[in-house]
């Protein structure tokens, strides 16, 4: 499900949940385990990756629609506090992209503080509305601050899902390298930002996220009622059904 090895004292957190790395409410607790152990772990960066051609394609569509309007009601908040983890993880978490990261994939890679992925036929991107689901106040604060402020409308309205390239230009990632030397760029970026004072990082991460975070706290108490209360409706619960259909099946 998750697994953990040193490179050069640099942890790498590799994904290996299944042939997608799928988010169930198991990965995002384990997930949520995990990184907190890395808080207090000696340390002093983390690479995060997924297995074979796929970093995460994100949320387990077939195992929400199984498990209907329960299953939502613990999912959604479960899926808040994985990313809110992750955006206010101390140290440097730098993404190693090596596939598709699709909708909640995405997220988590834009929740680190960099993005290397690798270059070929992967794509990455949050195709939330096209599914028929609103994002998580965490989710929007994430692209808020990751996303260059005249793509975001055009990038979540649309959809769309972008070749590495493309990831580049519209500011998903932040390089791109052959997928040979992924985890090593990834590493060597995770090196670098891990020899810095700690106590430095850490206080210019927050100052840079902090308003982000300020924001998420307030809306969840507010709007992310309504997005829960939105994804267990039965329109959309059925527009993903009809998303799977029309799309995961092919």
């Amino acid at each position: 499900m998750l697994t953990t090895e040193l490179h050069n004292g640099i942890t790498v957190l590799r994904l290996n949940h299944g042939k997608v790395n799928a988010f169930d409410l198991e990965l995002m607790r384990r997930w949520i385990d995990e990184i907190t152990v890395l808080e207090r772990a000696e340390t002093s960066a983390v690479v995060l990756t997924g297995t074979g051609s796929v970093f995460s394609a994100g949320v387990d569509l077939r195992q929400l629609i199984a498990g209907g309007r329960e299953y939502v009601q613990e999912f959604v908040p479960l899926l808040g506090d994985m990313l809110f983890k992750t955006f206010t993880f101390p140290k440097p978490l730098v993404a190693a992209v090596n596939g598709h990261a699709v909708a909640g994939g995405c997220l988590l890679a834009c929740a680190c503080d960099y993005r290397v992925m690798s270059e070929g036929n992967g794509r990455i991107g949050v195709p939330e509305l096209s599914v028929g689901v609103p994002f998580p106040s965490v989710a929007m604060e994430i692209l808020r601050l990751t996303l260059p402020s005249h793509r975001l409308q055009s990038l979540i309205y649309g959809g769309l899902t972008c070749t590495p390239n493309e990831a580049l230009t519209n500011g998903f990632v932040d390089e791109l390298t052959e997928s040979g030397n992924l985890l090593s760029r990834a590493v060597a970026m995770a090196t670098r930002l891990g020899s810095l004072p700690p106590a430095s990082f850490r206080l210019t991460k927050r100052m840079i996220r902090q308003p982000s975070r300020d924001r998420m706290v307030h809306y969840m108490r507010g709007i992310d009622t309504e997005v829960l209360e939105a994804w267990q409706s039965s329109s959309v619960l059925r527009a993903v059904d009809e998303y799977v259909q029309r799309t995961l099946k092919k």
